[in-house]
Order: C-alpha cells, then sequence, then structure tokens
C-alpha cells in the first residue's frame, strides 16, 4: 500500500484523488425505502440517476418529471433513485413510511427509493460523499433534486442543479446520450 501511494505523490496525484478514481458507483448500497438492500451494483450496465428528493420543498412537483423520464427510459436502460434527504431546509422530516406513502399518492412514484440519507457535509452517505468528490465543488448538492447522472460504466457523467427539471432539454440529451454509449 506505502509503495502505490507513493507512486500516487511521485506521479503528481494526491491519494485522495487515487481512491477516487478506483471507485464506481457499483461500490455503494443504500437501505431502499421499504428496508431491503439497494445495491448500485445490481444496475451495473444501467444509466442512474440518483437525486437527493425532499416532501415539503418548492421543487417537489419534479417528482412527477422523475417519473415520466422513468418510464420513458427505464426499457433502454435507464434506472432513477430517489433519495430523501433532510439536510436542505429541513424538508423532509418524515419517516420513510411516511415519504413512501406520500410519493405514491401524490405523484405515483414506481422508481427506486432509498431510506432517508444525509446527502451533504462530512456525514453524507459514501455514494454522495464519492459523487461530490466527482463533480467537484460547484457540482455538490446545493439544495433538495440535485441530480447525478452515472453512466453504463459507473462513472459520473454529470449533474443538474435543482433548478433543472427532468423535462429540460439539458437533461433529456444528456440522458439520451449516456443510454446510447
Amino acid at each position: 500500500m506505502i509503495i502505490m501511494a507513493a507512486a500516487f505523490l511521485g506521479s503528481g496525484m494526491g491519494i485522495g484523488m487515487a481512491t477516487t478514481m478506483t471507485k464506481t458507483a457499483y461500490d455503494f448500497q443504500f437501505t431502499a425505502i421499504d428496508g431491503q438492500e439497494l445495491d448500485l451494483a445490481d444496475y451495473r450496465g444501467k444509466v442512474l440517476l440518483v437525486v437527493n428528493t425532499a416532501s415539503q420543498c418548492g421543487f417537489t412537483s419534479q417528482y412527477d418529471g422523475l417519473e415520466a423520464i422513468w418510464q420513458k427510459y427505464q426499457d433502454q436502460g435507464l434506472v432513477v433513485i430517489g433519495v430523501p434527504s433532510n439536510d436542505f431546509g429541513k424538508q423532509e422530516p418524515g419517516t420513510a413510511e411516511e415519504i413512501k406513502s406520500f410519493c405514491e399518492v401524490n405523484f405515483n412514484i414506481s422508481f427506486p427509493m432509498t431510506d432517508k440519507q444525509v446527502v451533504k457535509g462530512k456525514e453524507a452517505h459514501p455514494f454522495y460523499q464519492w459523487a461530490s468528490a466527482e463533480a467537484g465543488l460547484m457540482g455538490k448538492p446545493r439544495w433538495n433534486f440535485h441530480k447525478f447522472l452515472i453512466g453504463r460504466d459507473g462513472q459520473l457523467v454529470s449533474w443538474f442543479a435543482s433548478t433543472t427539471t427532468p423535462q429540460s432539454k439539458k437533461m433529456q440529451t444528456a440522458i439520451q446520450k449516456a443510454l446510447a454509449e
């Protein structure tokens, strides 16, 4: 391990960069909203759109758009994953059962959802630590409905701010390109 670290340091790469580069989204697991394991490795070869969500946010109506792109592209290999979080404005205070019910009753959500997670800071879920590091300073979640697009190889393709809707041309184009690769 010391030799490997020295090799990276000698090449001008920091140890943190070396660790980040060796991981993919498939190295992470969540607990699903129903308590089951949700292992991203089960989606190997698929395109993932991972979105931190909240039920009491001004962007909550994006659930409709997320469900629509899930329905439109799932047969081509897209998997939308909702990650409820109470990190921004305390806008997801409910339990897993309450969140699940809210999403099903109000938006007919059928895509996979995780249990509530921390998505920012040192306590962030390991996936969010990895994705935020890959995205860089500007690509870290700053509010609810931040979106990470993961390619079929498990690498981060792009990120989208909360204000970018699932129906936007920018997001649709990125999803279509990732699905074609």
